[in-house]
C-alpha cells in the first residue's frame, strides 16, 4: 500500500514541499479516532512487538536543550522575524544579514548538548537494532542534536545547520568550523539594538572548489524538499507498524501529513508533546509533558529483550 498515493503525492511535491505553515481551517482529510490513550503500559505492550518504529522529531524536543525554537512572540533575531530571514528571497537581497542570523545559530548550537529525549531516542536505537528490529528518525530540526546524542538512522528533511550548499556549484559539504569565516566572528548577537555587520559578499563563506558564495544547506520557506530524502521518508513510513511523534507542532508541511497518514492505515501513532495539537484526535496515544520526561520510560528496552 502506497502512504502517498499519486494526488497526494501531487500535492506534496507541488504546494507543500518546503516550510509552509497550515491554513487556519482545513478540510478534514482523515478519519477521527476516539479521544487518544495516556495508557503508558499499552503503549509499552505495542512498542514491545514492534519491528519497524517511525520517530518524527520537531522543535519541541531541542527546545529542551535550550535552543530557541523561533517562533510566536519571542521568535525574533533582533527585528526580524525568522521567517524574514529564511528564504532565498532574503538572502538574494542581503546574504551578510543571513548569514549572521545562521552564524549565531551554529555558534549558540555549538554550547547545546542533547537532552535525555535524544538519549532515549539513541539508546533506544541501539538496542533494538540488536534485536532484528529497526527505528529511524524522521526530524524537521537542523541542530544535529540527535547524531550527537549516538543516533545512527536519521533523515533530517529540512537539512543541517553544519552543511553548506554552493550556489554556483552545487556542491554540499559538511562544515563545523568556528566561525564559519573570518569576517562572521564575534558577529550575529541577536539584540535589537546591534549594528548590522554588512559583510561584503567576496568576504562570507566561499566555496572551496569555485569560489561561489555559500548558503546554510537547510530548506527555507517556499523551497521545495529534497525528494531522495522524501522517497526515503515515504518507505520508512510505509513499513513502519508504530510510529512515534515527539516535540511537532503539527501545522508544517508536509511533516504534518506523515503521522496522520500513517495512522489512516492503521498503525498506532503515539504523540508526545506539552500540549494537544490539531493532530491529537487522529493519533492512538497522547503523551502530555516534557519529552525528556515521558520518552525514557517508554523507550526503555533490554538488548535481550524477546519480541514476538
Amino acid at each position: 500500500m502506497k502512504l502517498f498515493n499519486p494526488t497526494v503525492r501531487n500535492v506534496v511535491s507541488q504546494v507543500y514541499c518546503g516550510l509552509k505553515l497550515a491554513p487556519a481551517k482545513k478540510e478534514r482529510a482523515y478519519f477521527e479516532m476516539a479521544r487518544p490513550s495516556s495508557n503508558m503500559a499499552e503503549f509499552r505492550d505495542i512498542f514491545a512487538k514492534a519491528k519497524h518504529i517511525a520517530i518524527i522529531t520537531g522543535a519541541g524536543i531541542s527546545a529542551e536543550s535550550g535552543v530557541p525554537t523561533f517562533r510566536g512572540a519571542g521568535g525574533f533575531w533582533r527585528k526580524w522575524h525568522a521567517q524574514e530571514l529564511a528564504t532565498p528571497e532574503a538572502f538574494a537581497r542581503n546574504p551578510s544579514r543571513v548569514w549572521e542570523f545562521y552564524h549565531y545559530r551554529r555558534e549558540l548550537m555549538m554550547t547545546k548538548q542533547p537532552n535525555p529525549a535524544h538519549l532515549a531516542i539513541a539508546d533506544c536505537e541501539t538496542k533494538i537494532s540488536k534485536q532484528g528490529r529497526s527505528v529511524v528518525i524522521i526530524t524537521q530540526n537542523i541542530d544535529e542534536l540527535h547524531k550527537r546524542a549516538g543516533s545512527k538512522h536519521v533523515l533530517e528533511i529540512h537539512g543541517s545547520l553544519f552543511k553548506t550548499r554552493c550556489t554556483s556549484c552545487r556542491n554540499v559539504v559538511e562544515n563545523y568550523n568556528s566561525p564559519i569565516c573570518p569576517a562572521l566572528a564575534g558577529k550575529g548577537a541577536p539584540d535589537p539594538e546591534t549594528e548590522e555587520a554588512t559583510i561584503p559578499v567576496g568576504d562570507l563563506p566561499r566555496c572551496e572548489l569555485c569560489n561561489g558564495l555559500l548558503r546554510p544547506h537547510v530548506v527555507w520557506f517556499g523551497e521545495t524538499l529534497d525528494s531522495n530524502i522524501l522517497t526515503e521518508v515515504e518507505k520508512e513510513l510505509e513499513i513502519c507498524d508504530l510510529c512515534l511523534v515527539i516535540g511537532t507542532s503539527s501545522v508544517v508541511y508536509p511533516a504534518a501529513m506523515f503521522a496522520p497518514q500513517v495512522s489512516a492505515r492503521g498503525v498506532p501513532v503515539a504523540e508526545f508533546n506539552m500540549q494537544s495539537t490539531p493532530a491529537t484526535d487522529k493519533f492512538r496515544f497522547h503523551f502530555s509533558g516534557p519529552c525528556g520526561t515521558t520518552l525514557p520510560p517508554a523507550l526503555a528496552c533490554e538488548e535481550t529483550q524477546i519480541t514476538s
